[in-house]
């Protein structure tokens, strides 16, 4: 009995989901899937590796894309064992350890992506206006520390978190929505007083996520009011150029977030795949775009790339 308490206070395991309803048809869904994560590890590998080799990019936008990828690369590698292991093998069992741990990686690589792309915000704005001054205030030493810093603080909020997530009692279902371990799914699942966990995990998202996405639309509407003041407008033009993939990547980040958001806190009646395929595009497609955007929209990484598969195009 003194063993049956406690592994209802501390679960052995959890299960995740599939797709709801489309349980038979799992080993057909897992192909788009694949794909999805072929082209973000190779996409996100590429973008490091021709950044790193070639030293044309050496410089400060291109480091933070750099940042942008391991981020990316990361995310991506979080949930890809969990996510295909139900699809091939219906392996849905995972220890509560196991899943606090994918948890730390999960939340930690989205706040720092949170943090890159508002790194990449203030690089736009002194390129844009201050650029005299741009390689005195960008210089490598600052951009190694701006590095450390993010992550520093997309991992240290998570501790206290995660530990508060330990001390609840799990007395419900140990059924899980999503593919891989969510901090909200799992929280709902406990028998406990929840509040403490709720409100400190709300604070975490306002202090990174939230803020950042305010810092960013403010450096921007500094970046137009500085290139409306631009005569020219093929300067203009130019200039707005250099931000349209930065914008793209806040997009498409910030966009499957805030759906997940509301899906959780409004879609309570919302069939259940609804919130599967939610919770999967919030994590699968900054991966898989950031590299298409960057390689399309970027002329620099666009020949580095094509360097690569066809030098003797170069």
């Amino acid at each position: 009995m003194p063993f049956f308490n406690e592994s209802i206070l501390h679960p052995a395991i959890f299960f995740l989901t599939g797709i709801p309803g489309l349980e038979t048809s799992h080993t057909w869904i897992s192909i788009p899937f694949c794909c999805l994560y072929a082209i973000a590890i190779s996409g996100n590998g590429m973008i490091l590796f021709i950044i790193v080799t070639e030293s044309s990019l050496h410089e400060p936008m291109y480091y933070f894309l750099s940042m942008l990828s391991f981020t990316d690369l990361g995310l991506s590698l979080s949930t890809l064992v969990t996510m295909l292991g139900i699809f091939w093998f219906n392996a849905r069992e995972i220890s509560f350890d196991a899943c606090i741990g994918q948890m730390f990686f999960i939340h930690g690589f989205t706040f720092m992506d949170s943090s890159v792309l508002l790194a990449m915000a203030f690089d736009r704005f002194i390129a844009i206006c201050n650029p005299l001054k741009y390689a005195m205030i960008l210089t490598n030493p600052r951009i190694i520390k701006v590095g450390f810093a993010i992550i520093i603080r997309g991992t240290t909020a998570l501790v206290p978190l995660l530990l508060l997530l330990k001390r609840l009692s799990f007395c419900r279902s140990h059924v899980l929505h999503h593919s891989y371990c969510f901090h909200p799914d799992v929280m709902k699942l406990s028998c406990t007083d929840t509040r403490i966990n709720s409100a400190f995990g709300l604070a975490i998202v306002i202090s990174t996520a939230g803020l950042d996405s305010v810092l960013i639309l403010l450096s921007y509407v500094l970046i137009i009011r500085s290139v409306l003041g631009i005569a020219s407008p093929e300067e203009r033009k130019k200039a707005f150029g250099t931000c349209v993939s930065h914008i793209s990547a806040v997009a498409i980040f910030y966009i499957p977030m805030i759906s997940l958001s509301l899906v959780h806190r409004f879609g309570k009646h919302a069939p259940p795949f609804v919130h599967t395929l939610t919770a999967n595009v919030y994590l699968l497609i900054p991966p898989v775009m950031n590299p298409i955007i960057y390689s399309v929209k970027t002329k620099q990484i666009r020949k580095a790339v094509l360097k690569v598969f066809h030098p003797k195009l170069i």
